[in-house]
């Protein structure tokens, strides 16, 4: 077992300015679609406004992270263990998935023998006292006759998955020369040990209220993997990028905003705005996803459906602050100025594009405040729901390619 050094989550951002373009990076990608609206302003919007000025990116860094520490047992130092591979990848759905074509598109080098070229490791993470304090890592390379640094990219698995779901992105990224990184989130995969173990995390949250199973635990395990990653040696902790679909999007949201050595981010369908799907009704299609909760909810505040009070009390139960201080109009754009592109659906019901009008506008006015617009864009695909495409993981592969590599 390999004890790692404690390292504060607080760090200073790496500086990414357009008159300071990273060297080498793709100059003629293929032509995004960008799906164009207007911001609509809102009275509402103006009384956000005046609160967002307000807002501290240290200092509310620092409250999401005693959020995060007032649901932790105890404190204990981060160790590595060696694992074994996992023979039988777990999946809380059924039929298990067998094939993702989104994935399979991710471009990678024409090795023909990749297979037989790629350095495989499994491990294990102390990010806290318990059963769920023991985080699973996949990470594969390619196996290097002169090791040097290489830029690390982490990869977080949407709902039901695990990291080996993640493979065929893992190795398309390992073979254009990255350490390509994955982990299994809060009770899933190897965390987990039935087809509802999720599900009753989760409802087991609202009843007792220790645990913040929906987005914020894995959050903390993030901030302790970004511990690991930058003290190895073959890492560059300055070129770590991150990256998720769905929940694993929230993921990637959450452990960029709290953590400034994710250096680019790229979220797929999973930003949001929980407040304004609560105050604009739209919140249903988050909800189905992780139904149970609410329901349970529903039940112990004597309701005959679920309504947007059920919908905001389970949110401040569960992950407190998700629909109010940590929402997506405060904690995107103190991202800035770090390279991050969203991708979303234009008909995500999950997603629900207009709830992105003050993030996105706010965002993009902290990117031209620091001199560098075009590390920050939205790309809602026409007509496609709460989907990951084939168009999504090849912009990805472009935006991360753009500001990693040298």
């Amino acid at each position: 077992m390999t004890i790692i050094p404690h390292i504060s989550h607080v760090q200073v951002p790496i500086t990414r300015t357009c008159a300071h373009p990273i060297p080498n990076f793709r100059t003629t990608p293929p032509k995004p679609t960008v799906y164009k609206y207007r911001f609509q302003t809102r009275h509402s919007d103006h009384r956000q406004d005046r609160k967002m000025e307000a807002v501290d990116a240290a200092d509310l860094r620092s409250q999401f992270l005693q959020v995060l520490r007032s649901r932790r047992s105890s404190d204990v130092p981060l160790s590595v263990k060696p694992a074994k591979p996992v023979a039988e990848p777990f999946y809380q759905e059924i039929p298990r998935p067998s094939f993702s074509k989104a994935m399979e598109s991710c471009p990678r080098a024409n090795i023909t023998n990749l297979k037989d070229l790629l350095h495989e490791e499994n491990l294990y993470l102390t990010t806290e006292a318990g059963e769920q304090g023991r985080l699973p890592v996949l990470i594969l390379s390619l196996k290097e006759n002169n090791p040097g640094k290489r830029p690390a990219v982490v990869f977080l698995h949407s709902t039901n998955k695990c990291k080996e779901w993640l493979r065929p992105l893992l190795e398309a990224y390992a073979s254009r020369g990255y350490i390509a990184v994955a982990i299994d989130s809060r009770y899933h995969g190897e965390r987990a040990s039935n087809l509802t173990t999720y599900r009753d995390a989760l409802v087991s949250s609202w009843k007792k209220g220790d645990t913040m199973p929906f987005i914020f635990d894995t959050a903390w395990d993030l901030i302790k993997l970004a511990d690991y990653l930058t003290q190895r040696e073959d890492i560059d902790s300055d070129r770590i990028g991150i990256t998720g679909e769905s929940l694993g999007g929230m993921h990637a949201w959450f452990a960029a905003f709290a953590d400034t050595r994710y250096s680019v981010v790229v979220p797929i369908i999973g930003v949001q705005g929980f407040r304004w799907a609560i105050d604009n009704d739209k919140w249903q299609g988050r909800v189905d996803s992780i139904k149970a909760v609410f329901e349970e909810a529903r039940i112990e505040l004597g309701k005959r459906a679920i309504d947007k009070e059920v919908v905001e009390k389970v949110w401040d139960r569960i992950a407190p602050g998700l629909a109010s201080s940590f929402d997506s109009p405060y904690t995107v754009p103190i991202i800035s100025p770090r390279p991050l592109l969203i991708l979303n659906g234009a008909e995500d019901p999950r997603c629900p594009l207009a709830g992105l009008d003050a993030p996105v506008s706010r965002a993009s006015k902290a990117y031209e405040e620091a001199n560098c617009p075009d590390n920050f864009k939205l790309i809602a695909e026409p007509g496609i729901g709460h989907q990951m495409t084939s168009s999504m993981v090849k912009e990805a592969s472009h935006w991360i390619d753009r500001f990693l590599k040298k």
